[in-house]
């Protein structure tokens, strides 16, 4: 039997999701405690990795095991045995072809950015005490919607086969003392995000203009691109799948 693992983490002192020799991953972590709840060796594929220091508010595993499982149970177990910086949310019974990666159809991912300097926050946004224009930056992340290849905002080394994306929606928001950025597609190159987010800082500080951000994007030239945004201020906060693989 296949089950989706939804869960939310903290990414402060993880070494991303995937698991990776001598460094401590989120993947490691779950799949341990899935592996002593269900007393059986559980592999998990997740959704996507998030890179280092990088948070989820909603990432998805797969995993596969003989047992018929009682959700309510499971997710119970999961949090009195997780560190208090994973927590499971729930479990899905799924398709046996379902598959947490290549099934899901869109990600969505917040970046938040403070205004004011907040030391509750130092762990979770990107402080910022420059004047930003965010009218300025929401006309140039406007201009990713138009765009497919993505080869400027991704990492040079890596296993990525292409890097075209289909972007939904970017979006700045001004929310109190924060400004947060929405940015959903079906797929994401490693990095990627934090890259654009460098960028249309950059655009918003007035170190590039808008029809220079469209320029970078088209050049296809990732040496051309800013500086990427701290990873303390991405959260993955959705992953969304076709309801057909959810067995009710």
């Amino acid at each position: 039997m296949r089950y989706f693992l939804e869960i939310a983490y903290d990414g402060g002192r993880f070494h991303g999701w995937q698991v990776q020799p001598n460094a401590l991953s989120v993947q490691e972590v779950l799949e341990d405690c899935l592996t002593k709840i269900l007393r059986e060796q559980i592999s998990t594929t997740g959704s996507g990795r998030t890179d280092t220091g990088v948070h989820a508010s909603q990432q998805f595993v797969h995993f596969d095991t003989g047992q018929q499982l009682d959700p309510q149970h499971v997710v119970y177990r999961l949090n009195r045995l997780l560190p208090d910086d994973i927590a499971a949310i729930n479990l899905y019974l799924v398709t046996d072809e379902a598959h947490a990666r290549y099934d899901a159809f869109a990600r969505t991912y917040h970046y938040h950015i403070t205004l004011t300097r907040n030391p509750f926050k130092r762990y979770y946004a990107w402080h910022n005490s420059q004047l930003l224009d965010v009218e300025k930056m929401n006309e140039a992340a406007a201009i990713l919607l138009k765009y497919e290849d993505f080869t400027t905002f991704s990492k040079v080394k890596g296993d990525t086969k292409h890097y075209r994306c289909n972007m939904y929606e970017a979006l700045w928001q001004q929310e109190e003392e924060e400004l947060v950025f929405t940015i959903r597609a079906n797929r994401f190159l490693r990095g990627m995000v934090r890259l654009v987010v460098g960028a249309l800082v950059d655009v918003g500080r007035g170190k590039l203009t808008v029809q220079a951000f469209e320029q970078i994007i088209a050049s296809q030239d990732r040496s051309k691109a800013s500086g990427a945004a701290p990873a303390e201020g991405l959260y993955l906060a959705k992953v969304e799948y076709p309801e057909h693989i959810f067995k009710v």
